[in-house]
């Protein structure tokens, strides 16, 4: 729950200056614009980048979606300013239902998002900001990137699902390592531990991330779906469950036109054209 305090003489920005979007070839880029802050992510830019992943989702104009940021930082965690003020006094139930609301809610639309998701991280990935670049499908790091698991500096318990995201890609004992000492973790050591899956140069993330989108956006958007649904559901399931969940998605994505044009292609000896449908 890495917290900045609210300013209370702090003139409020216009959120679409806070939250870039642009939607190009086919890719929502959902830019956190608060260099300034290190990209500490406030109440309203949560709510902002949840609405455009849910809108990806059912947009068949988009078929890849990047999160990155600008600056020096990708996200320091989240900055409580903007939310709405607490009323009364604090009866308990009310912090577990902050964090459902708000961190939680977060992580899930990047999870639950119908259209792969890339993170381009340009810095320091802290806390709720560390757990947003985990949950994305895919993760490109800036070589001056780092990772930081800030809550036990701060006598916190990990939110934003980070003690769900941490164990499943890189095992428990890592994951605690992480969690309980809450070093910072270079680019390249968080590629070494599985964290990442390409560190490159600064100057070439975007470059990067613009080619990696561009070839999950001529993709067969439906099978990537399904794909998604089926690797994340894995890590809860037992064989049985996941292997009729398989059965069930190849059944479905049989009757999406990509799939019909991915075969068409292979008998024709031929490039499929996919169109995400």
């Amino acid at each position: 729950m890495t917290t900045s305090s609210p300013d209370p003489t702090a003139s409020p920005e216009p959120l679409d200056s806070l939250i870039l979007h642009t939607t190009d070839n086919a890719v929502s880029w959902i830019t956190l614009n608060r260099p300034e802050a290190m990209n500490a992510v406030t109440w309203a830019q949560r709510e902002r980048v949840i609405t455009l992943l849910d809108e990806a989702s059912g947009d068949p104009g988009v078929r890849a979606v990047v999160i990155t940021a600008t600056g020096r930082g990708f996200c320091a965690g989240a900055d409580l300013r903007g939310a709405p003020a607490a009323t009364g006094e604090r009866m308990p139930g009310d912090v577990a239902r902050m964090i459902r609301r708000g961190a939680q809610r977060l992580i899930a639309a990047v999870l639950d998002c119908e259209k792969p998701v890339i993170a381009a991280v340009n810095g320091t990935a802290a806390g709720i900001g560390a757990h947003l670049a985990f949950a994305c499908d895919l993760v490109i790091a800036a070589e001056p990137a780092r990772f930081i698991e800030v809550f036990a500096r701060r006598g916190l318990v990990p939110d934003g699902g980070g003690a769900y995201l941490l164990p499943r890609l890189i095992g428990p004992q890592r994951a605690k390592e992480l969690m309980f000492f809450g070093d910072s973790v270079s680019s390249a050591e968080a590629e070494r531990l599985g964290l990442v899956n390409r560190v490159v140069p600064a100057d070439d993330l975007e470059k990067t991330a613009r080619e990696w989108a561009r070839r999950l956006a001529t993709g067969p958007t439906r099978a990537l779906a399904l794909t998604k649904q089926l690797v994340n559901a894995s890590l809860d399931s037992d064989r049985a469950t996941a292997f009729a969940a398989e059965a069930n998605a190849q059944e479905i994505n049989m009757t999406t036109t990509d799939a019909n044009e991915g075969v068409a292609g292979f008998v024709e000896r031929r490039p499929p054209t996919f169109r995400g449908r």
